[in-house]
């Protein structure tokens, strides 16, 4: 990306933190303000190539890692690694490594909870939040697992669906890029993958060349999706340690900018209520819904979403 006579080139390289190694994509100027970009499921660093030069661009210095369990990262075995306090302090070291006191965040899809969570767990290092695709909500009153079982019943839902561990996994891995392609394509599941295995596969959208595509195929042939889906796994464990009566967080709200921003044909907004956000965010709310974007937002409408966060970020950062 060129702006003026500025060529953006993002670099890639290693970073220990938190007990693990992430790849980090980065770009722009050391010393320049920080933006972390999280990615989500089945995302990668990747997820962001259309943010990185454009926020770099701006004069931001961002930071774009592959998170635990994906891409180059390290990959721990134990499902109770992949527990919120670990992906959060996952981001506080790689702000560590690059000598930044706080940064402001961005996260997408399960990178949402990340970059929400950071607060409470590291509330003096961030500077403000944008979450895309799902919301921050209240602390639910029971396990999330439990609750989804009341209310879907013998019905499928795709977080229930991935609870037992090896299940999902098989599945996925059985055909990596087919597996991709439905994800992709149909914005989730609408049933076990083998069922879905029997319909015709969808087409790529639009948004997503084949080129690019063959950046997830390939690093997913690499990782499998054992560690994505130990996210998921730590829905309950998640409930436990965030409580505030447990002692690890140092926070129960967040108290700097929130921006919201999702395409209003999202389907996880079905089941991700924003009645009650501004119970959580408390220093201010922002909700941005692009009209008729999927989930898949920061690749599918890239200039929209560069405009409104650059816009936010713009305000947060003076």
């Amino acid at each position: 990306m060129c702006l003026g006579e500025i060529v953006i080139t993002p670099t890639e390289r290693l970073v220990d933190t938190n007990g693990v190694t992430l790849r980090v994509t980065e770009a722009g100027e050391p010393g320049n303000p920080v933006v972390v970009l999280a990615h989500g499921f089945p995302e990668l660093a990747y997820s962001w190539r259309h943010q990185i030069p454009a926020l770099a661009a701006a004069g931001y210095h961002v930071l774009a890692p592959d998170q635990r369990g994906y891409g180059g990262s390290s990959r721990p075995e134990a499902i109770e690694d992949y527990n919120i306090a670990e992906l959060t302090a996952d981001i506080a070291g790689l702000l560590d490594d690059v000598g930044a006191e706080s940064a402001v965040l961005v996260g997408h899809d399960w990178g949402s909870p990340v970059v929400t969570n950071f607060p409470l767990y590291h509330p003096s290092r961030v500077r403000a939040v944008a979450a895309l695709s799902v919301p921050p909500i209240p602390r639910a009153p029971a396990p999330p697992t439990q609750i989804w079982r009341h209310i879907f019943g013998d019905n499928f839902f795709y977080i229930l669906y991935f609870q037992e561990p090896g299940v999902a996994d098989a599945a996925l891995n059985a055909d990596v890029r087919a597996s991709l392609q439905r994800m992709v394509a149909l914005e989730g599941f609408t049933g076990p993958v083998d069922e879905m295995a029997a319909q015709p596969l969808p087409p790529l959208p639009d948004w997503l060349s084949a080129e690019e595509f063959e950046e997830y195929v390939r690093a997913f042939e690499v990782t499998g999706f054992t560690g994505p889906l130990n996210w998921y796994r730590n829905f309950d464990r998640n409930w436990e340690i965030t409580d505030p009566s447990a002692g690890n967080v140092a926070a129960t709200t967040i108290d700097v900018p929130l921006l919201f921003l999702a395409g209003s044909a999202d389907p996880v907004l079905s089941f991700t209520p924003r009645d009650r956000v501004t119970e959580v965010a408390t220093g201010g709310y922002r909700e941005v819904l692009l009209e008729g974007a999927g989930h898949w937002l920061q690749q599918e409408r890239p200039e929209e979403v560069n405009a409104v966060l650059l816009e936010f970020l713009g305000e947060v950062s003076k």
